[in-house]
């Protein structure tokens, strides 16, 4: 008799296998956050061909830069400053963060929740996604979205001429809200991994 090859999958009945494939739902979300993806690509590559040509003198470009920011002065801007310079960087910043943010949650989320991406021995796997479940990806987000809100907080204290009171604090508020609940999250998941170790 040979022998099988392989693991083979679990016969299942008719709305169990209904329930199981409803999974496949999640299929379009995620073709979406790669259209989403696409565009956050375009606008990094617009604003950066914007910076580069504000360097070489244009003014058109420049006052593009100046809007995307929300950059304001007293006199119009005519040339290229370290605050604009330092903004326009740090909005680019924001987009890589939210890219890679993106990225973890479509890698991640179809990996755990839609199906296997069988990337085992591939050498462009991601090292987090070989150990990758539902609380790895909630704390990896949770420290996304920090990152994501620090950079948001800079860029307002940098421009913070343009910002009321109530704005810096509320947003520092709010930054530290993250924080907090990342903090959370993890405690959180530590003391479900390690449930003996909660109660000594």
């Amino acid at each position: 008799m040979k022998p099988e090859s392989g693991h083979r999958a679990p016969k299942l009945a008719p709305l169990p296998r209904l329930i199981f494939a409803s999974r496949w739902l999640q299929l379009p979300l995620y073709i979406g956050l790669i259209l989403a993806q696409a565009v956050y690509v375009f606008h990094f590559w617009v604003e950066l061909v914007h910076l580069i040509e504000a360097v070489f003198g244009n003014t058109e470009a420049l006052q593009k830069l100046v809007t995307s920011i929300g950059y304001k002065h007293d006199v119009p801007v005519e040339a290229l400053n370290e605050t604009i310079i330092m903004l326009v960087v740090l909005a680019l910043i924001d987009v890589v963060m939210i890219s890679n943010l993106l990225i973890m949650v479509i890698v991640g989320g179809y990996e755990t929740f839609v199906s296997r991406l069988r990337l085992e021995g591939h050498p462009d796997q991601p090292e987090w996604l070989s150990h990758v479940n539902a609380s790895v990806l909630k704390v990896k987000l949770a420290t996304a979205i920090i990152g994501i809100s620090s950079i948001h907080l800079l860029k307002t204290f940098i421009n913070a001429a343009n910002y009321t009171d109530k704005v810096l604090l509320w947003q520092t508020v709010i930054h530290v809200t993250f924080l907090l609940s990342a903090l959370a999250i993890a405690l959180t998941d530590r003391l479900m991994s390690n449930p003996k170790r909660a109660h000594d």
